[in-house]
């Protein structure tokens, strides 16, 4: 391997607007991707791109504006996200869940001049917008009124008469895009990513699940996740299809496969759990899926859910700083998240610095052999750039070990955050809403195991005095200020919290307890997702 060279199992070095160019070019009516029944090619999605990224030109977006999307898992989205990498544009995916003041943060820190988005979402976006509204909005579905912007219809922009390249180019090292991850305390902190790192991360998707020519994967995650945007790319670097089936449905998912011939779905936390806890049907092995490939497969249902289904499982552990992969497991060793990529040197560290040895256990810290596959830092925050590098070494705040064989296994979150349903929710974010709540005089959250291998939250509350709070209601008012998946599950009225001298709540002191505190699927109520 040489400093050169990005990816050591392949040479291909085009950036990702080379890469669509030589798809159209080079294989036109091979299906891209399949959707609501539609056969999109390479050609009709490469022309599309352009047809977009000349309009936004014309509109006067330049190499190094920043574009928010907000838009729903559709070849709109696809569209419109390759049309930004190749023009050299900063894109911001949003969270189609966020609503009040975590969507108004975003907009607020990233500063985009424009936002592509879709009418389903003008309740939450309108009123977040800062009051320096972006110059340009561009509205799938009915266009909405913003003062001091240009609003303008996404049909217009899609149907632009020139579909030729657009004048500008992105080259590897362009940042092409800010990936807002809440994966510690404080505020989701913006992911700087390149060109060269979403080529890699893609790359490692197919160093890990081994595709085929022809190969159909099953693509439910969000395209505003980095593990959304990976695939997208694995379909310019290989010849496989995405079907592109929109939100998760445990229930549907093996029909989905059927229907469509998938050989590879992805998980996150508990999904498979969630399959194996489907009840058991004669035709469960009938299907054509080869791999499950993703992250946080409990030791408890990996074996039972490859015998079962006879599909052979993927693991692997990484984050978007780090180009998206940083270990992946290839021999199937249970539990493992494997050994790290090429790329990369990993190490389990202490407090100081210091290299632990085998079953020791600290935090996964990564430094690159080849430089640019690691970000260089967090949008407009040079304070938690400098609190995650050290001596070179990017410090992932969670925690893991090693065995004797350099097999590396994830143990958990050092950082102040929940993982649920494949999502990170920073307590803080929670916590700073539920304390705005007329009755709430303080508030903290703790994650607390669940069956299906991830987390749901509980939250604590302490009341003002006199005030009363009916839990029910209570979450149908979170629900109207903060994503789903940041809504608890469990509540538990305190008198007091625990505090260190400092009036920090500890939380190690707070009960995981959920036995006899409120639950909200015992109530049969069900939050809503956009």
């Amino acid at each position: 391997m040489t400093s050169e060279d990005p990816y050591p199992w392949g040479r291909d070095h085009r950036t990702i607007g080379e890469l669509l160019d030589g798809r159209a070019r080079d294989t036109p009516d091979f299906v891209y991707c399949r959707f609501e029944g539609r056969a999109i090619t390479c050609r009709a999605i490469a022309e599309r791109a352009n047809r977009f990224a000349n309009a936004l030109v014309a509109a006067g977006i330049r190499p190094g504006d920043r574009v928010a999307i907000m838009l729903p898992n559709h070849p709109d989205y696809i569209a419109v996200f390759l049309a930004l990498l190749r023009l050299g544009v900063c894109q911001v995916p949003v969270n189609t869940n966020l609503k009040g003041e975590g969507l108004a943060y975003l907009l607020r820190h990233a500063e985009p001049k424009a936002v592509v988005t879709d009418s389903r979402y003008a309740d939450a976006l309108l009123p977040a917008l800062p009051p320096s509204a972006p110059a340009l909005m561009i509205w799938r579905g009915q266009v909405h009124a913003v003062a001091g912007a240009r609003c303008a219809a996404f049909d217009s922009f899609a149907a632009h008469p020139d579909a030729g390249a657009p004048p500008f180019r992105a080259t590897p090292d362009t940042e092409t895009a800010v990936s807002y991850t809440s994966g510690t305390t404080g505020m989701p902190k913006g992911v700087i990513l390149t060109d060269r790192m979403l080529r890699v991360a893609a790359r490692a998707s197919c160093r890990l699940v081994d595709p085929r020519p022809g190969d159909v994967f099953h693509v439910w995650e969000p395209f505003y996740h980095i593990g959304g945007i990976e695939v997208l790319l694995l379909a310019l670097q290989e010849k496989v299809t995405l079907a592109v089936i929109g939100p998760l449905s445990v229930s549907r998912l093996w029909a989905q496969v059927r229907e469509h011939r998938c050989t590879h779905i992805h998980f996150l936390g508990g999904i498979l759990a969630m399959l194996l806890k489907e009840p058991e049907r004669a035709d469960d092995r009938d299907h054509t899926v080869r791999i499950a490939w993703g992250g946080g497969c409990p030791v408890t249902v990996w074996r039972a859910f490859e015998e079962r289904f006879g599909v052979k499982i993927r693991e692997c552990y990484g984050m978007t700083e780090c180009s998206s992969f940083t270990t992946q497991n290839l021999t199937g060793k249970l539990g493992s998240v494997g050994k790290p990529l090429p790329y990369f040197e990993v190490r389990i560290g202490d407090d100081a610095g210091n290299a632990l040895g085998p079953d020791q256990r600290g935090e996964f810290q990564v430094r690159e052999k080849t430089p640019g596959v690691i970000s260089r830092g967090y949008f407009r925050n040079p304070e938690a750039t400098a609190a995650a590098w050290k001596d070179g070494w990017f410090l992932t705040g969670d925690l893991g070990y090693r065995d004797a064989d350099g097999d590396f296994y994830y143990a958990g979150r050092k950082k102040d955050s929940v993982r649920r349903r494949g999502e990170n929710v920073a307590a803080y974010e929670v916590e700073r809403i539920l304390a705005q709540h007329p009755a709430v005089a303080e508030a903290g959250i703790v994650g607390v195991p669940n069956e299906l291998g991830d987390e749901d939250i509980k939250a604590f509350l302490r009341l003002k005095p006199d005030a009363t709070l009916d839990p029910l209601e209570f979450v149908k008012w979170c629900e109207t200020r903060m994503a789903y998946f940041q809504v608890p599950r469990f509540i538990e009225m305190i008198d007091a919290f625990p505090k260190t001298a400092t009036e920090r709540i500890r939380k190690e002191a707070l009960s995981r307890d959920t036995a006899h505190c409120f639950d909200l699927e015992k109530t049969g109520y069900r939050l809503k997702r956009s």
